[in-house]
């Protein structure tokens, strides 16, 4: 046997560089993950922190219930129908760096002048031109992460994002309420102090920008390129998904039940809604490891897991209620990691950013007439609110497994296709 070559003083330096240094031992494509989500953990931090007294705001600045209902409902109907345009815009012009920096630019910069807002009629538009910068942001910013995540597995990819993203949303609220409970209720100060996270995300998106010119490049592997629209199995997925986010009661709502019948006194409210976000944070990571393992029929376990929260947190008491919330928190760690993460491989990388807007939009657009349809049926009764949600999550499951059989067929096809490659 040959003696082995003598390593070059270089190469081993290099190699106790990184074994000093673990980042450095980290892929581009981790690192890229990594850099988006610390900024997405400052980008919630901002917005999440003013979201959490936006409502308060507007009523001290003399909005009555019914305007500030229509501002916030009309900024989250932007907030996901915009995303269709985006992401369209994104795939047609290839330019998904400025859209993506537009848009942060545009909410990072609207929330500290909240400070400055001397009616609630220019805070409502500032409101809604936040929604406006998110919606032009995240479809091509998910198109760009899905690249990088294609290496280390979609499902952690994403969830490391979103884990990041929720502690942002968990810590923001938090900040803004010691702010207002130390400052005599003084939201001004406590939105501008938002300035500060808001800077440290600008600052990190020039990095990432600088760094990584072209996330597309990160992509392991040919990039199977279509010129043809979206694959069936991407709408069969998203009339499921659609039906999920329809069963999936918003969080005013369901505190508006806690105060109403007295449940969960109003001072735990906010930290009922501080577990959620703990779940859903915690929850991206596990289950986006477990969609790379075991791939999308996952979803039919989480999604009978996460229909409990209504019966929980509608009809049942205190304990019962904090079990709901958690299930509830549960079910939006799976809407945010896994439901993205399987949408990249189904659609070709020249068509994700369009995907994305697409699947967002509908699936928010879903969310929104859900929320209202629960509302309403408020007034009809409890069982009947109970009932919708649930029935509305349970009617996805099937269409989930008619997507686990196609992309089971699609990988199965995809194994031949690189078998033939090879043996040629």
């Amino acid at each position: 046997m040959e003696p082995s070559r003598p390593r070059a003083p270089d190469d081993l330096a290099a190699d106790a560089a990184r074994r000093r240094n673990p980042v450095a031992r980290l892929s581009p494509a981790v690192k890229f993950v990594l850099i988006v989500g610390v900024m997405s953990f400052f980008a919630d931090f901002t917005y999440e922190g003013s979201r959490s007294i936006i409502g308060q705001y507007l009523g001290l600045l003399g909005a009555g219930a019914l305007a500030i209902s229509v501002v916030t409902g009309f900024g989250e109907l932007l907030g996901y129908g915009l995303r269709l345009f985006s992401g369209r815009g994104a795939d047609r012009t290839g330019r998904y760096w400025p859209i993506t920096i537009g848009g942060y630019i545009l909410q990072m910069s609207v929330v500290p002048l909240l400070a400055l807002a001397g009616s609630w009629q220019v805070a409502a538009l500032l409101i809604i031109l936040e929604r406006v910068g998110k919606a032009t942001r995240n479809p091509p910013r998910d198109a760009m992460l899905s690249h990088a995540a294609q290496q280390m597995g979609y499902g952690w990819g994403f969830g490391v994002h979103e884990a990041l993203d929720q502690a942002g949303a968990l810590f923001g609220p938090l900040l803004v309420a010691l702010i207002v409970a130390t400052s005599n209720h003084d939201y001004k100060t406590a939105f501008a102090a938002l300035a500060v996270p808001a800077a440290i995300t600008l600052s990190l998106l020039a990095v990432a920008r600088f760094l990584y010119p072209r996330p597309q490049d990160l992509e392991a592997g040919p990039a199977h390129v279509s010129t043809h629209g979206l694959p069936s199995v991407f709408w069969i997925y998203l009339a499921g998904a659609a039906l999920v986010a329809v069963g999936f009661a918003d969080f005013p709502i369901i505190a508006f039940h806690f105060q109403r019948s007295g449940t969960v006194h109003a001072d735990l409210i906010p930290v009922f809604y501080a577990a959620a976000m703990a779940i859903s944070g915690a929850g991206s990571l596990v289950f986006g490891r477990m969609f790379d393992r075991h791939g999308i029929v996952m979803l039919v376990p989480l999604t009978l897991v996460a229909a409990a929260y209504a019966p929980l947190a509608f009809l049942g008491g205190f304990w019962a209620s904090l079990v709901g919330v958690c299930l509830w928190g549960l079910g939006m760690g799976v809407h945010e990691s896994i439901i993205p993460a399987a949408v990249a491989p189904m659609v070709s990388p020249n068509r994700r950013a369009s995907a994305y807007g697409l699947f967002t939009g509908a699936y928010g657009i879903a969310w929104f007439l859900g929320s209202a349809a629960i509302g309403a049926l408020f007034s009809v009764s409890l069982g009947v609110v109970v009932a919708f949600a649930v029935l509305a999550e349970l009617a996805a499951i099937p269409l989930i497994l008619i997507v686990r059989r196609h992309t089971a067929h699609a990988a199965e096809s995809d194994h031949d296709y690189y078998q033939d490659t090879d043996a040629s």
